[in-house]
Formats: structure tokens, sequence, C-alpha cells
């Protein structure tokens, strides 16, 4: 039996780590384009600021590999898989041969059109390589230009703001983090971010960067142009399917896997961003991509290829963030339309303070914590568990909300099986 994985991130950990549980002796081959040990790719801004080291930002020790006797091909890409002849191609024609496959690529940049994005100093933001390339460009006084007001554009210009760069965000929709906030908590983060001199040019985006061989501004199609010595494109990101798209694996957005992280394909698996899960809110596969959902799906899918018998129930999109001291946890429906909706909300905005639970037939399907998240946990575990709670409703949002409030027999269950935030 051989094992190959495609990718070296938190799917990838979750499988060897999977596979390791089960099967001790047969060979592990890791395929990854980056030449890095294993990192939390979470950590690039704090990289960039200088606030954590390289060493810091290992997802797992330095001996992961040797100990779960993993034969690494790091720096390699692989371009092609044979699903009939059960053979991955890599960029340097080396072919390897595999009984059980992970696809976990993980995702890729979204680029949308524009012109000037040849120019040197135009960046993306999601690997360590983004950001030993940005780092020796910026110091104090440069001013730079991030596109998208997303997640990675806010970390980005958090990074970049704290090395002294003037920073400016541009993005299409009416209000940063559109797709995770409703414009009440969209306004408290922008205007938190506005304190520490960063910039927002919202409902525009960039027709062009300008200048000569070097990025030296960019042109809205409001009209404005902004001066800059460097350019972020943020945008988004969307699943690297590449590897699988010229094969018989079935594809939509992300690759199509089923509740064993199975694709199409019986042996072939993926898992993390490049994957289409179960989401237990939309109860559909969707693209969920968030870090402890890779993992779990990369453990689930290595169980499986080591012949146990493993689920992944599912999940739903969860982000759990902060900015310049400003902590945020949100989760599932954020801005629900239509009918049968109930929205308890604590807004506070001289205190940056923000608390929306979103319900739909007394079960909760998400939430919005600004500042104080303390709660958050609790909250979450009844997304999973899709608990009723009318008996508790008009407690929910108090600060003092906790086990002791929830009904005897669910407080009982839930401190009888516990309720981490492990693999579900």
């Amino acid at each position: 039996m051989h094992y190959v994985i495609i990718g070296n991130s938190a799917a990838a950990v979750g499988a060897v780590e999977g596979i390791r549980k089960v099967d001790k002796e047969n060979p592990i081959t890791l395929i990854s384009d980056e030449p890095y040990h294993t990192y939390s790719r979470p950590l690039i801004s704090y990289f960039l600021a200088g606030k954590v080291t390289e060493e810091k930002m290992l997802y797992r020790g330095q001996d992961f590999y040797q100990k779960n006797t993993v034969t690494t091909l790091l720096g390699q890409k692989a371009i092609a898989i044979d699903t009939d002849s059960k053979e991955v191609r890599l960029e340097n024609n080396e072919v390897l041969v595999y009984d059980k496959l992970l696809v976990a690529t993980g995702g890729t940049p979204f680029i949308p059109p524009m012109a000037g994005l040849e120019k040197k100093n135009v960046f993306t933001f999601i690997k360590k390589d983004d950001v030993k390339a940005i780092s020796k460009v910026v110091a104090t006084g440069k001013k730079a230009v991030i596109v998208g007001a997303g997640l990675i554009g806010l970390k980005a210009a958090e990074g970049l703001s704290s090395l002294g760069v003037d920073v400016t965000i541009v993005e299409l929709a009416n209000r940063v983090l559109s797709a995770i906030l409703d414009e009440d908590g969209a306004d408290i983060v922008r205007k938190h971010l506005e304190k520490r001199g960063i910039k927002f040019e919202l409902n525009t985006s960039v027709e062009a960067i300008t200048g000569g061989e070097e990025a030296q501004g960019v042109t809205l199609k409001n009209g404005k142009s902004i001066s800059a010595d460097l350019v972020i494109v943020a945008v988004g990101v969307r699943p690297n399917t590449e590897v699988a798209e010229n094969s018989k694996i079935a594809v939509n957005r992300g690759i199509v896997i089923d509740e064993k992280c199975q694709t199409s394909i019986q042996s072939v698996y993926a898992a993390g961003d490049v994957a289409e899960g179960y989401d237990l809110i939309f109860a559909q596969n969707r693209v969920l991509p968030i870090l402890p959902n890779a993992y779990c799906q990369g453990e689930t899918a290595g169980l499986n290829m080591a012949g146990s018998e493993s689920i992944f129930s599912g999940g739903f999109a969860m982000n759990s963030i902060g900015f310049y001291g400003l902590p945020m946890i949100t989760a599932g429906i954020v801005k629900p339309e239509g009918n049968g909706y109930e929205v308890l909300v604590e807004l506070v905005p001289e205190q940056s303070l923000y608390k929306k639970i979103i319900l739909k037939d007394n079960i909760v399907v998400g939430f919005i914590y600004l500042n104080k998240v303390d709660r958050a946990g609790i909250i979450t575990s009844l997304i999973r568990e899709k608990t009723n709670v009318v008996d508790f409703k008009e407690k929910l949002l108090k600060d003092s909300f906790g086990y002791i409030d929830l009904p005897q027999q669910l407080r009982k269950s839930k401190l009888l099986k516990g309720d981490s935030m492990s693999c579900w």
C-alpha cells in the first residue's frame, strides 16, 4: 500500500496523522509545490510584521515527517492525475504510482482582470513566499494599495501598517469583510482600522495598475488615482483544483467529496480548501475554507484511506480573528434572506461591541461576535448540534450566558461528552 498526498498544509497533516492511527508501516509520499516544512498560513501577516519567526509558524514540529515515516517531495509541483493507471505526474516529469491518493492542494488567489498586473511589486498574499517578496520592498513611509477588504486583505493591511507603511484598501462591496459581516459589524471594524491610519475606498475597484516597469499606483473605476510603491491583490481565494481538472475526478467549484471525504473515484480522496464538503447549515456540499475544517476532513480521509471507517459529519463557515486588539468570531448565516429567521442583537458602537445571533425555527444558524467573544464556543456548539433554544433563547445574548442556562438534560449530556472544538 502506497499513500500519496498532494499538499502540505492542515488537510495533509490531518491525513498523515489519520493514516498513522491505523497503518504504522506502509509508505506515505507527500508532494508540495512549496519548499517549506508544513506551516500555518494564517500566521503570514504576523510573519510580515516580524511578530513571529519562521520557527514559530510551524504547524507541526521539525520531526513531523520523520516521526510519521513520510517521504517528502518539497518544491515539486504535481500537475496531473491518471486515475486509470493510478499515477501522479510531477512538473519534472517524474511519475508516482499510488494505491490511495489525497488531493489537499488548498486554495489559489483569484486575480480579477485589471491592466498592469505584470508590473513588478504586484503581489498576492497567501503563502510564505508572498511575504518574503513583499518584505524586500516595504519600509516606513512606503505606500501600499490592497485590492480587496476580505480577511486576507485586512490582515495584509494590519501587517503592513505595523511596519509604517501607508495603506489604502480598495473594495468593490459597500463594506469590509462582506462575506462574514453585516453592515453594522463591518462599520465597527472599518472605523477601528481607520483609527490606526488605514484608508478605504469602498464601492469601487481597480481599473489599472499604473507606472512603468514597477507599480507606481492605481486608477480606480470611480475616477480616483492613488500612488503606491506596491500593490497586493487580495480579492479572494478559489479552490486549487488544477491538478484534477483533466482527470476523471468530479470537480464542481471544488473537488466533490462524500462523507468519507472520498471523491467520485474510489481510491482518491480530497480535503480542505480544495474540496466541497457537507455544510451542516445549508445541508449541501460547499467549499468550507477554514483551517479546523481542513484538518478534520484530512484526518477523516486518512483514516478511510488506511482502511478504517470514519465519517465527516459536516462543518460550517466560521472565522475567528482579530485586528489591532479587536477580537471577532463569526459563523454560519450572518445576513439572513427570506422568511422564517429571527435575529437577536446587542449593538454598542462606542464600545465596538456587537452581538448578533440568527435563529431559524428556534435553532441557531449563525452569529457575529465583536469585542466580547467569551461565549462564542457555546453558541458554536448549539449550531453544530442543531439545538432547539426556545427554552433559553432570551438568555443567549447575556454576558453571563453559560452551560448553567441550558436545560438540565442538555447540560448533562454536554458535560458527559465534553464540548471541545475537535473533529466531530
